[in-house]
């Protein structure tokens, strides 16, 4: 399937956006908690302890297209390397973003990784995209090698990807990309952007070995 047809699969699951050309499927059913459920755990509990995981922070980019005349780009924290063979990574973005269905239609995205000193460029990535705010507005980027997606200048690595498959996974999807080329980038010395507990931080200290002498597993 190649990456029209993968777009138009992703764009399935938002039937209210799909382009005119796309013949809507039926919307797959969720089931997080029933009705005659109630929930395990509340939603700010879940935030509070999950908030305790820090991660990177990425700015996912997608090249215009015919019916999104400008770039595309969300802030996503849920990214994650898949699979070595054949090379996969993933990411997760709420099933209500704005965002998300012009990445779609694209077909291809590119994973900016930040580095510790961007942390008003992620700022601008955060707002809506309903908003209509330029997000690329005074940002350097340049287009990716294999899709042309913005590649951000100053981070520390990219990921030129096309959309491999979409799944759902309560109320986010999990979109899953076939890497096509990828690099470090300008920033990669600075080390990364972190969100720890809803702020931004960074590594204090640089260390590749356990304290007893060991190195990490790999």
């Amino acid at each position: 399937m190649g990456h029209a047809g993968m777009a138009a699969a992703a764009v399935r699951y938002l039937g209210s956006a799909a382009s005119p050309a796309v013949e809507a499927l039926p919307r797959p059913q969720l089931r997080c908690v029933g009705e005659d459920e109630r929930a395990p755990v509340g939603q700010e509990e879940f935030r509070r302890v999950l908030g305790t995981f820090a991660s990177g922070v990425t700015v996912v980019t997608a090249p215009a297209t015919d019916a999104s005349p400008a770039p595309a780009g969300f802030v996503c924290q849920s990214f994650s390397s898949l699979s070595l063979d054949p090379p996969l990574v993933a990411f997760m973005v709420g099933r209500t973003s704005t965002t998300w269905p012009r990445i779609a239609r694209a077909g291809v995205f590119c994973v900016n990784v930040l580095g510790a000193r961007q942390g008003e460029l992620c700022r601008a990535f955060a707002v809506s995209g309903a908003s209509g705010a330029d997000k690329f507005a005074g940002v350097a980027h340049d287009p990716a090698p294999a899709t042309g997606s913005p590649r951000l200048a100053g981070t520390l690595a990219w990921i030129d990807c096309a959309i491999h498959a979409v799944h759902t996974g309560g109320d986010h999807l999990i979109v899953v990309g076939r890497v096509q080329a990828l690099g470090t980038g300008d920033g990669v010395q600075e080390g990364p952007l972190l969100f720890y507990r809803g702020r931004f931080g960074r590594l204090t200290e640089r260390t590749t070995a356990h304290s007893d002498g060991r190195q990490p597993p790999q």
